[in-house]
């Protein structure tokens, strides 16, 4: 039987990708299903054929897996914001640590690698500290908040969300009738007409204090210092409300320019015993109790001597670039985001760690030029990992280890196995850590230790 777009077929789900779909087969034909999991038993409508495999929408549940869960939201099978909150939070961890050491063995040639459990924060819900939100309009003439439902720019309307911090759950519904109430206009994607586009809600989960962004087309926005004072007496935690100007019709959410309307343009957060300064757009891991306790592995793991220096690359607003920098001589940054960078410097000062130096540019440009001998180097590269010439410098200054901080496991495989088939590095550990509870994404930090 040849599949064929719209039939209707039973099969087991027998494995996860890494989008998190449920993966089965018929008659040889790889079929991936979402909002499925292993154990699952289903009755599925073909709907794209590949040539190498079908994408499928389930139709009925004819044996639930002993991992699948009902889902804590009430949204979940239609919003794109999570694609686990079916699966057994238990459950989830190990099949992302199944999945890593998949990685590590097929694309690294790593046979046995050691991988630690895998590290998770306080709770698998509520632990957001960062949400962005696109705006819309319902038919009804609502202003409409939420994620897209997967696969489509259609907003899945929230009131709540069971992973962001509870704390920011009261602001949502308010602020979109206060948007309502003001007459904003809303952003169209399809005719570019309107004006605000996102609402942006950020929080210190340690000092509790909260930085409400709105992303617009145009900061022209009518009383809008009137009503970020009355956000201000609302909301007692509430630091400041802030602009974010993007004119660009694309997807990029945050533009380059922001406009403080009321209170401060950051929020102060404490990490690893650390004040840190966050601003609107700035990138601070999402989930902060968990990347705590992958800087104490970290820590624990570096045993980092009082006379060394420490080259951290990639190193953004200097999240770990400066806990590390108090067991060190010497630390220094590398980033190729300015505002970024200017973050980093100004922790730094905060924290009286004057001996941090950053420099601004690519890895690749900047590191062969820096006639640098590091005793630590930290890398914490996009997902697409490492530039070759960036693993190349790192042979050549030979570090006594180097971490590799990744959120994929198939480019860290990668750039691990070129640093270890050099025969100067062997990989000691790999520590993966749940910054993403209900979603398929996973964080993870390998150890390498020079030979001889």
């Amino acid at each position: 039987m040849v599949i064929k777009q719209g039939d209707l077929i039973e099969i087991s789900i027998k494995d996860l990708n890494h989008t998190g779909d449920g993966v089965g087969r018929y008659q040889g034909q790889v079929i991936f299903v979402p909002d499925t999991v292993i154990g699952d038993t289903v009755e599925i409508r073909i709907g794209q054929v590949k040539r190498h495999y079908c994408l499928a929408k389930t139709t009925r549940l004819i044996q639930p897996s002993p991992y699948r869960i009902r889902p804590r939201c009430i949204v979940a099978d239609k919003c794109g914001g999570c694609q686990w909150q079916h699966i057994d939070d238990s459950y989830q961890t190990e099949v992302k640590r199944g999945q890593l050491l998949q990685s590590l063995q097929k694309i690294g040639g790593f046979s046995a690698p050691a991988v630690g459990e895998v590290l998770t924060g306080v709770s698998s819900l509520g632990y957001r500290n960062k949400v962005t939100y696109p705006l819309g309009m319902s038919a009804t003439g609502k202003v409409q908040a939420g994620y897209y439902r997967r696969g489509t720019h259609q907003i899945i309307n929230l009131n709540q969300c069971p992973v962001q911090d509870v704390r920011l759950n009261p602001l949502l519904a308010s602020i979109k009738n206060d948007i309502k109430e003001r007459g904003w206009p809303i952003y169209d994607e399809k005719t570019r007409q309107g004006q605000l586009r996102h609402l942006g809600l950020r929080i210190g989960r340690r000092t509790g204090e909260i930085l409400l962004t709105l992303v617009t087309t145009d900061p022209l926005l009518t009383d809008i210092d009137i009503q970020a004072q009355k956000w201000l007496t609302d909301y007692p935690d509430l630091a400041g409300v802030v602009l974010n100007i993007n004119h660009d019709p694309g997807n990029v959410i945050f533009g380059k320019e922001n406009q403080l309307v009321a209170g401060r343009d950051y929020l102060t957060e404490v990490f690893g015993g650390l004040t840190y300064r966050l601003g609107a757009d700035t990138f601070f891991q999402v989930n902060t109790e968990a990347a705590e306790a992958l800087l104490d592995v970290i820590i624990d793991r570096l045993d980092l001597k009082p006379n060394e220096t420490l080259l951290d690359a990639y190193c953004g607003i200097g999240t770990f670039t400066l806990p590390l920098a108090q067991k060190v001589a010497r630390a220094i940054g590398i980033e190729i985001h300015a505002h970024s960078l200017e973050q980093a410097r100004l922790n730094a000062g905060l924290n009286s760690l004057f001996n941090t130096t950053f420099y601004s540019g690519t890895v690749e440009d900047i590191l062969p030029g820096l006639n640098l001998t590091p005793d630590v180097v930290i890398l914490d590269p996009p997902r697409q990992g490492c530039d070759r010439s960036v693993l190349q410098s790192l042979l050549q200054c030979q570090p006594r280890a180097i971490v590799y901080i990744s959120c994929q496991g198939a480019t860290l495989a990668r750039d691990l196995k070129i640093l270890c088939d050099s025969a100067q590095y062997t990989l000691n550990f790999v520590q993966p850590a749940d910054f993403f509870p209900q979603t398929a994404h996973l964080e993870c930090c390998a150890f390498l230790e020079k030979q001889g």
